[in-house]
């Protein structure tokens, strides 16, 4: 296995991507999860995807929780909060 993992091509329902699966000890940077908006630490095992059907190229790169990604269909729109707004609606 190279150092950033090994990718392949997932089409799904919002498209088609590129998916790459990456170990813990390959992580060197914390990222922010785009599914859960937490931080993915240095050295959690985490997927890399980016859309690869020509309307995106690996400048659109994210990295996801591995969990967040594999239910990403199925949560809300991720709202924004403060620290302090209420939790409903």
């Amino acid at each position: 296995m190279s150092r950033r993992g090994i990718e392949y091509v997932r089409d799904d329902p919002d498209g088609e991507w590129t998916v790459r699966h990456l170990s813990g000890d390959t992580s060197d940077k914390a990222y922010r999860c785009p599914g859960c908006d937490q931080e993915i630490p240095r050295g959690v095992a985490h997927v890399v995807a980016w859309p690869s059907d020509g309307w995106g190229d690996a400048g659109d790169r994210r990295h996801w929780h591995t969990t967040c990604w594999r239910g990403r269909h199925q949560r809300r729109p991720n709202i924004q909060r403060t620290r302090n707004a209420p939790r409903y609606g």
